[in-house]
């Protein structure tokens, strides 16, 4: 499908697939190993079938977004976005936190982020660490969510056994409170690991598709999932260790052998 770059700058891009559609699903790159270049888009499928035009939007760098392209880009989407009566959008961790830093210019309508951060600056969020290498060149005054809050619905999607995850969803949730939280336990970072191993992933963009409740729906689709993933059973393992439960570390080790040679007992973990 052809590409057109609606927004073409050095450090941020936009490229449009299926242009001409009333309604509009957005995309982002997320934190990459490929950080310096830009990636080929290719069109969403499941969107672009369904009568959708797809927006793509890239970083360049791993800077969540933050560069002296980002104004520029707003701008852009801002006056974009206008032309359609609905606009849905997907993001995972860095883009995550890009379809809400964007939400207000997007007029974003519905919204699943998964396990997205609400900033990474150490001013915004000192609990977690894990970005402070990305974070040198953020800047926390246009990286700040907190007043950029737009009455988007949706979810954000996070793994409770990953705190910073959740503490992150539940600060974001309180600038934008039509997001529910979807505890995904085990689902890892991003929290849809499960889901991409028990097939399911392609259910939860139907949810967003057709506006259904993408957090009741998320976790509705990630509970029998759990049974034969073998992400959850490694991750509940670690999680058990970690508090002290030996019985239920050696159940989940055993289990998740069992399931990664796919030997696993149909009724098994129901």
């Amino acid at each position: 499908m052809r590409e057109t770059r609606v927004f073409d700058g050095t450090h941020l891009r936009a490229s449009l697939f299926n242009p001409g559609q009333s309604r509009l699903f957005v995309s982002f790159r997320q934190r990459t190993a490929e950080a310096g270049q830009f990636s080929r888009a290719q069109a969403v499928r499941t969107f672009t079938r369904a009568g959708f035009s797809h927006l793509h939007l890239q970083s360049r760098l791993n800077d969540w977004y933050i560069n002296p392209d980002t104004a520029a880009l707003e701008a852009a989407l801002q006056a974009f976005s206008a032309a359609f009566d609905e606009v849905a959008a997907m993001g995972f961790s860095m883009g995550g936190y890009a379809a809400l830093r964007f939400a207000r210019a997007l007029n974003l309508s519905r919204l699943v982020a998964v396990s997205p951060q609400i900033s990474i600056s150490p001013e915004h969020v000192p609990f977690d660490r894990r970005y402070r290498k990305h974070a040198d060149g953020f800047d926390p005054e246009q990286g700040a969510l907190a007043g950029r809050g737009h009455p988007v619905q949706g979810a954000v999607l996070a793994d409770p056994f990953r705190p910073a995850d959740l503490v992150h969803a539940e600060m974001i949730q309180m600038v934008f409170p039509g997001l529910a939280i979807a505890r995904l336990a085990g689902g890892g970072h991003p929290a849809t690991q499960v889901l991409r191993q028990g097939r399911g992933f392609a259910a939860l963009q139907q949810l967003l598709l057709h506006g259904g409740a993408a957090a009741q729906g998320a976790v509705a689709l990630h509970r029998p999932a759990r049974r034969n993933s073998p992400v959850y059973w490694q991750h509940l393992a670690a999680q058990a260790e970690k508090f002290g439960r030996k019985q239920l570390a050696q159940q989940a080790r055993q289990r998740h052998m069992q399931v990664a040679v796919g030997k696993a007992p149909e009724n098994a973990g129901r």
